[in-house]
């Protein structure tokens, strides 16, 4: 095997083997199905609970349901036989209106729209037929004059009836790059300060090369956050699939695709710079600092990520799925939302291959320079002596 191959191989299994690595795995799988489940469990549509007191209101309330049936929206309907225990259950919460008499409607405070707008379509519609029948048309005149269907709606621009679903798979799948890079890039810059508080690397560059040392680290690293994120993947699909959040298929399969392949092309964007800020400085106190700019673009991209899931075609939206040190983190969800334009995701790809491609060089030659010098140095004087 080459040498970095071997140095790759060394990185990945001293991390699998790492106590940290199976903690970190537990930890982010146990928050992620917890998401689900709860996702699960709060995201059960629209839901209001309606009373009737008197003559004339449970029809009316029979017709509100029904009409609310087509628009997915479940009502659940509650007799009372006085008006003081129905102001008592508004009172508390227990239901949104109360209908009295089919005359006038009983809410606590302000009343939810779309509630109030089924309940006066079908109390409108109620008194109308009864004023049609004093006047005295007959019942199958009266349903061919009510009998109107709604107007048909047509839409400009088809809205995918899964985008809440894909949204919602979206938004995993952000939070798990967003864990991944930034994990998998501490871990690079740590490996190297590790190396070198230790001088450990000194050893290593008398045999091997500082671009196969820098290239076994990054591949090695970089192929153990692959596989954990394929595991997550997995783990996030079946639990989906079990408590019945998705049906399969449901376009889960080509978001777990697409933020696999994101992550290789942030990984390796940002690996490079993480290793330059571990080999700039000799111990982890320090770390910290050389890595806050890495860490305040990761969360940034991240923040915008989550952003992108509600309004995925906003300016800020689309320049961040372009710019190679945002898109790993927003480009995804613009596809699978399907606002990302065939254009601006090669553009992207090409970009972020090309700004790594022009990066790994630089960066390994300033790493090359930086991890023999003792104590901290500075990027400016490495890149000049580059």
């Amino acid at each position: 095997m080459s040498v970095w191959t071997i140095v790759s191989r060394r990185e990945f299994v001293e991390r699998a083997r790492d106590r940290g690595f199976a903690i970190s795995t537990a930890i982010t799988l146990v928050i992620l199905v917890g998401i689900i489940v709860v996702s699960a469990i709060f995201d059960r549509g629209t839901r209001f609970d309606l009373a009737t007191v008197g003559e004339g209101s449970r029809e009316v309330a029979r017709d509100v349901a029904a009409a609310a049936r087509l628009l997915d929206v479940e009502v659940r309907v509650a007799a009372f036989d006085d008006l003081a225990p129905a102001e008592r259950a508004v009172d508390a919460g227990d239901v949104d209106a109360v209908i009295v008499s089919g005359e006038r409607l009983l809410v606590r405070g302000e009343p939810n729209a779309q509630l109030v707008a089924l309940i006066q379509a079908a109390s409108i519609q109620r008194r109308t037929r009864a004023a049609l029948l004093e006047a005295g048309l007959s019942g199958e005149q009266i349903d061919a004059v009510l009998a109107q269907g709604p107007l048909p709606v047509e839409s400009v621009e088809p809205v995918d009836p899964r985008r809440r679903e894909l949204g919602t798979v979206a938004f995993v799948g952000v939070l798990a790059l967003y864990g991944q890079l930034f994990a998998y890039g501490y871990w690079v810059a740590a490996g190297v300060v590790e190396e070198k508080s230790s001088r450990v690397v000194e050893v290593l560059l008398s045999t091997v090369r500082p671009s196969e040392l820098l290239r076994g680290k990054i591949f090695g690293i970089g192929f153990l956050g692959l596989l954990q994120l394929l595991l997550i993947a997995v783990v996030a699909l079946a639990v989906s699939m079990a408590i019945g959040r998705l049906e399969f298929p449901s376009g889960a399969l080509e978001v777990a695709a697409l933020v696999l392949f994101w992550f290789v092309l942030g990984f390796f964007f940002y690996a490079s710079l993480f290793a330059v800020a571990g080999a700039i400085v000799t111990r982890q106190e320090d770390l910290q600092s050389t890595m806050t700019p890495l860490t305040i673009a990761i969360v940034a991209s991240f923040f915008i990520g989550i952003a992108a899931t509600g309004n995925p075609s906003s300016t800020l939206a689309t320049l961040a799925s372009i710019l190679p040190f945002s898109s790993p983190l927003v480009m995804p969800t613009r596809i699978v939302l399907g606002e990302a334009e065939l254009w601006e995701v090669g553009f992207s790809i090409v970009l972020s291959v090309a700004s790594t491609a022009l990066l790994i060089p630089i960066a390994t030659k300033v790493y090359a320079r930086a991890v023999l010098q003792p104590g901290r140095v500075k990027v400016r004087q490495m890149l000049r002596s580059a």
